[in-house]
């Protein structure tokens, strides 16, 4: 089975976080794990759909709506669910490791669902504050650069076991 990898963040994204979320997406699919994220084609989502998919990489996408519309280029597997929000529980429970980039309210919803089911994460590019922090223990870890959180990944998954 395949190991997947979720990759959160901003549906708006500053210039600089794309081009971190395009990194990561590139060194996601160069460790043959499957990238998923939101699936939407704006910010994080469609910048990491995007590396990941020029590097070769296998990109699924969870999409809010109940249609393709609006599915990011690089998106191979498009799951359409009509549920709104409530999809970022799908999003982090598919995932092994939760990468978290820089986003807004969702993007924070998504960190304390994952660390709520045991889900490891790593917050990449921002601090997610002290209450997360504290939430997620020894799960939730920091890192400021693509290399450093496929590092914080590939030792999440081998503290698994």
């Amino acid at each position: 089975m395949r190991t997947i990898i979720g990759v959160m963040g901003g549906g708006v994204a500053e210039p600089a976080v794309s081009a971190l979320a395009r990194d990561i997406g590139r060194r996601i699919a160069e460790e043959g794990w499957v990238l998923l994220t939101g699936g939407r084609d704006c910010g994080v989502m469609a910048a990491a759909s995007a590396g990941a998919a020029a590097a070769g990489g296998l990109v699924v996408g969870v999409l809010p709506g109940d249609d393709l519309a609006r599915v990011a280029p690089g998106v191979d597997i498009a799951i359409p669910t009509g549920m709104g929000d409530a999809r970022n529980v799908i999003n982090v429970l598919a995932s092994r490791v939760v990468l978290a980039l820089p986003g807004g309210a969702g993007t924070v919803s998504e960190v304390a669902h994952a660390l709520k089911a045991c889900r490891p994460v790593v917050a990449v590019g921002w601090d997610p504050g002290e209450a997360l922090r504290t939430a997620g223990g020894a799960r939730l870890v920091t890192a400021a650069t693509a290399a450093e959180a496929i590092a914080a990944t590939r030792a999440f998954l081998g503290s698994e076991g």
